[in-house]
């Protein structure tokens, strides 16, 4: 189903909805029965043959539904002798039919339609004489996976949701992620690991998404594992908050052939939907600066008992941005790695708070503390604004694993990848750039070959961009064109994991009486010594890879000779200043070229004022 047929099928179907539903309600109809008719055309080439199971199982006095399953040939069935085109051949029993339907759902797609709330809508449209009209709509659309394959299926529900989601002013992002944007995140997480990629080598692999929506990163990383190793087999796990979003991520899982109970409804951050299992690969696409006030007590309290043993005892982060969490529940699913077999590798995708967030000792810092002192960054790559959906902000992809290749020992890359997108034609919301294939690559390759490399931008005379090269880092610069320039900026970089790491230490100066003298401690353990002025109290930090003393003498004591360091409150922090690193300084043009500039505006200015008073 193409973009033009998909928008012509849904405002059909809004056009009978119109008067009787308002229209931030449209998806309470369109987005069920699409999953209805998906689920019908599935089962449709079987369905004789499961109801001649059904009958001889009957029979028999035995359970029929593993026999039914099998008769299906998916991981589901439906047991009734009606479908949506049966149900259009008695409308006046069209209600308690649909119903009948329904209930001839195998009990884990009968759940879907729960999750909807779908007989409030069934009742809703009958009173309004509009179930009839509605069910023919969808029983007259073809959504066969040998029509519309899954890939096409779920950009259909996720151009749905967001399209409802607008109406109803809500945020569509929250729901799913651009499939641009999941395909980077796959090809980094599976890039490194041969044994997977390798045609003909029948491995099985688990991969978890916790934020799972309506199953998108899911769904391309078994697509993309498929077409680079049909032999190998991928288990899908996932847990979703939202619950529409839970019964389409549950709907695909059930066409894929997945274990549907390895979906989890409910907050993964309260309810841990797999408590005792580790993944082998993990994709996630949190909520940006969403708070975590509403599970906040359950949270803390697995923090603060469970420490270590739990997912949260690095620390935690402020509530007014849970992304973080997020990130350590996915350290925490890591499989550990023994004798040098297991371990795990994920992506997350996240803004630019949890990368500076945070002074010296608080939970964010020493969140990004533990990720680096235990090496378990490998690389963070920064997205072109304007991708998703609901926010134009930069974001990050991280990629965090505890099976680093020895190259990458010790090190983290860092990759700016916000050059690297095409204008789309018709923004969607606050998506307005997009990554092409060749974009993707592009990034993947730097990030596959632990790559230190600059990006070369060459401008014509008028500042134009006119071409551009990526060159290894220390490689010669190319002669720009005519007139123009070759502008040269950093695209990867490597950096040692203490890099990002310092200590911040706090100076005192005495405090003093009014004629300037000294005020001593006359009592306890500091007496005789010099007490403090709070008010002339600072603060420096100091690179963890500097002598603490060599850096005070340097850079404090030639300001402050009377100063010194109270050492009890020095305190060890970890920031990651992504854009520092990536900075180009441009000198400003000179002043004899801008004089010039307002000369001849000046000029012309009272040149066209004398003409007018001519």
């Amino acid at each position: 189903m193409n973009q033009q047929s998909l928008s012509a099928f849904i405002w059909s179907v809004a056009d009978l909805l119109r008067g009787d539903y308002r229209p931030h309600e449209y998806g309470k109809v369109i987005l069920p029965f699409t999953v209805l008719r998906r689920l019908d055309c599935v089962l449709a080439p079987t369905k004789a043959k499961v109801l001649k199971e059904l009958e001889a199982k009957t029979k028999a006095g035995v359970s029929s539904d593993p026999f039914l399953k099998r008769a299906s040939g998916q991981s589901f069935y439906n047991s009734s002798d009606l479908d949506l085109s049966k149900l259009l051949g008695d409308q006046d029993h069209i209600k308690q039919n649909l119903y009948a339907y329904l209930q001839g759902f195998s009990p884990e797609a009968r759940d879907i339609f729960e999750r909807y709330d779908f007989a409030t809508q069934i009742e809703r449209l009958a009173k309004a004489n509009l179930l009839y009209l509605v069910t023919e709509k969808f029983a007259n659309i073809d959504l066969h996976p040998g029509s519309v394959d899954n890939a096409q299926m779920g950009h259909v529900f996720e151009e749905l949701i967001r399209r409802f989601a607008e109406l109803s002013n809500e945020t569509a992002g929250e729901h799913f992620t651009p499939r641009e944007v999941i395909k980077l995140m796959v090809n980094l997480v599976f890039i490194e690991d041969d044994d997977v990629l390798t045609p003909g080598n029948a491995v099985v692999r688990t991969i978890y998404d916790p934020t799972a929506g309506t199953g998108g990163m899911l769904s391309v990383a078994a697509e993309h594992l498929a077409e680079h190793n049909p032999a190998a087999r991928l288990t899908l796990h996932g847990q979703e908050l939202n619950d529409e979003s839970y019964a389409i991520c549950k709907a695909d899982m059930l066409i894929r052939g997945q274990a549907v109970e390895n979906i989890v409804a409910g907050n993964t951050l309260s309810e841990d939907g797999f408590p005792k299992k580790t993944f082998d690969y993990m994709l996630a696409n949190p909520p940006f600066g969403v708070e975590w006030k509403k599970v906040e007590k359950v949270v803390r309290q697995e923090h603060e008992q469970k420490g270590f043993d739990g997912r949260f005892g690095p620390g935690l982060p402020r509530v007014s941005d849970g992304s973080m969490l997020f990130l350590l529940h996915l350290v925490a699913k890591m499989t550990p790695v023994v004798d040098g077999k297991g371990g795990s590798r994920f992506g997350i995708v996240l803004n630019g708070s949890p990368l500076f967030t945070g002074g010296a000792g608080s939970g964010e810092s020493e969140i990004r503390r533990y990720l680096l002192e235990n090496d378990l960054v490998e690389a963070i790559i920064a997205l072109p604004t304007d991708m998703f959906y609901n926010t134009g902000i930069a974001t990050y992809v991280w990629v965090v694993s505890n099976k680093k290749p020895p190259a990458r020992r010790g090190w983290v890359q860092l990759i700016d990848g916000s050059h690297f997108w095409q204008k789309m034609r018709k923004s969607l919301g606050s998506k307005r750039k997009e990554m092409r294939d060749e974009h993707i690559s592009l990034v993947t390759r730097l990030f596959g070959d632990f790559a230190e490399a600059d990006l070369v931008m060459l401008l014509d005379a008028s500042g134009k961009e006119v071409g551009r090269d990526v060159l290894a880092k220390d490689a010669v610069t190319p002669a720009g064109p005519e007139g123009g320039k070759a502008k040269r900026v950093p695209l990867a970089r490597h950096f040692r994991n203490e890099a990002f790491g310092y200590t911040a230490i706090t100076f005192e100066r005495p405090l003093r009486d009014e004629v300037g003298n000294v005020v001593l401690f006359e009592k306890g353990k500091q007496k005789g010594k010099p007490q403090p002025d709070s008010s002339l109290r600072d603060s420096e930090n100091v690179p963890l890879n500097e002598d603490i003393g060599a850096y005070f003498k340097r850079e404090v004591l030639p300001h402050a000779p009377d100063a010194w360091i109270d050492e009890t409150k020095s305190k060890v922090g970890y920031e990651i200043p992504f854009n520092r690193h990536f900075y180009v300084f441009e000198p400003p043009r000179p002043l004899e070229e801008i004089d010039a500039d307002l000369r001849a505006v000046s000029s012309n200015i009272l040149r066209v004022l004398g003409e007018m008073s001519a």
